[in-house]
């Protein structure tokens, strides 16, 4: 037997958990087995699929493209030592080095960028101003290399690797981590959370959430409809991260490299993946209310937009609390329940430790817990004119009757 809002027993009715299962299994297979759901899946995909292929078609022009080469046209032997002096060196600096291509005259350059003649003891570089005086330096050194017969010997550095490390500078090294991680996490939230909108426009439109609402409890249906969609977004996200499995298999050299995070990539996924679902969760209860509170699609746009400009806002104080560390704008951004999530994920990637993290669930699921119990009452008391607020009017117009 459970009472609902006003206080009338009822029998039979389902229990809040299992209400909330019941819609939330309702309408993830309703979504998830529907045709739109694949061309949900594949639209963040087009443009991450365009921009890698544009950029190996971009990367594979500039390898088939010919580097900037210089034309040597000096005597044979000091040619050959000008060439053997610059391999030598581009062996031990690395790339950078302008190339030397021998030729048997100065009409002989072809497409060359610069010429040069002279000796290596009084070289003479032709070509554009700008670009020979970028290659100064460079023909300087080479040119000092070859008057010699060999290079000159460069004392060997002998490497002592340090046992210990800054915490300081592994701090910095992972605010790249942190970044990136919080990044993701808000794109993906922004992203996905704003299906859970539409969906309850659509039912109040069709009269099914009067129906729901009349058969179970109200923060049922809400989390049903959370949790649902929380379902429908992790199988989209599972479905990219595959595709960026393969890409990141096929082509991992393109991608950046990120410091390991503090807590290590296995922990920090984990965590990443309950965080996402705290912050949808938190995001998609308020959007919820304004869903139940609309009517059209277009009262839904003006109502959740100051919703989004907090929320991009709390992510900008997240970010910046992210770089000051153990500070009380730090603490202010934990404790804010919608940059929580933010603020945590990035503190995983700084600090080891753990027992923040469950305090830290454990204070946004009472938040959520307060944001669908209000989110309920206030659809109750505004969309389904019930409640106490409904039963005082109903009162007034029987007594001044």
């Amino acid at each position: 037997m459970i009472a609902d809002s006003q206080g009338v027993a009822h029998r039979g009715r389902l229990s809040m958990l299992a209400a909330a299962w019941v819609v939330a299994r309702r309408d993830f297979t309703a979504i998830l087995f529907s045709r739109t759901f694949f061309f949900f899946l594949l639209g963040p995909l087009f443009p991450v699929i365009v921009g890698i292929l544009a950029g190996s078609v971009g990367q594979q022009v500039d390898q088939s493209g010919d580097a900037p080469a210089i034309a040597v046209a000096m005597q044979e032997a000091d040619a050959k030592a000008m060439v053997a002096a610059r391999n030598a060196l581009a062996g031990r600096l690395g790339q950078g080095l302008p190339e030397l291509r021998i030729v048997k005259s100065a009409e002989d350059r072809g497409d060359a960028a610069a010429l040069l003649t002279g000796t290596p003891a009084a070289p003479v570089l032709g070509g554009q101003a700008a670009q020979i005086e970028a290659w100064r330096g460079d023909v300087e050194m080479i040119a000092a290399q070859a008057r010699s017969d060999s290079l000159h010997a460069w004392p060997r550095v002998r490497l002592e690797a340090s046992a210990t490390h800054h915490a300081s500078a592994d701090r910095r090294s992972r605010l790249r981590t942190a970044q990136a991680a919080q990044t993701l996490l808000f794109l993906l939230t922004m992203m996905l959370a704003g299906m859970v909108l539409s969906n309850l426009v659509e039912e109040k439109g069709n009269k099914i959430i009067e129906v729901l609402a009349a058969a179970i409890p109200m923060e049922s249906v809400f989390f049903g409809k959370l949790f649902a969609m929380l379902g429908v977004s992790l199988v989209g996200i599972a479905v990219w991260g595959g595709v960026g499995g393969v890409l990141y298999i096929v082509a991992g050299s393109a991608f950046p490299v990120l410091p390991d995070p503090a807590v290590g990539w296995p922990l920090l996924m984990a965590l990443g993946v309950i965080y996402f679902a705290m912050a949808y969760l938190l995001l998609g209860s308020v959007f919820l209310s304004i869903g139940s509170l609309a009517n059209t699609v277009r009262e839904v746009q003006t109502l959740s937009m100051p919703v989004t400009m907090m929320q991009l806002m709390l992510f900008f104080f997240a970010t910046f609390a992210m770089t000051q560390p153990g500070s009380r704008i730090e603490l202010l951004a934990m404790l804010l329940p919608f940059s929580s999530p933010f603020a945590m994920l990035a503190r995983a990637a700084q600090d080891p430790a753990l027992l923040p993290h469950l305090a830290a669930l454990a204070w946004q699921a009472l938040w959520l817990l307060l944001l669908v119990r209000g989110g309920s009452m206030l659809f109750r008391k505004k969309a389904m004119k019930s409640g106490p607020q409904g039963t005082g009017r109903r009162w007034w117009r029987r007594a001044a009757s």
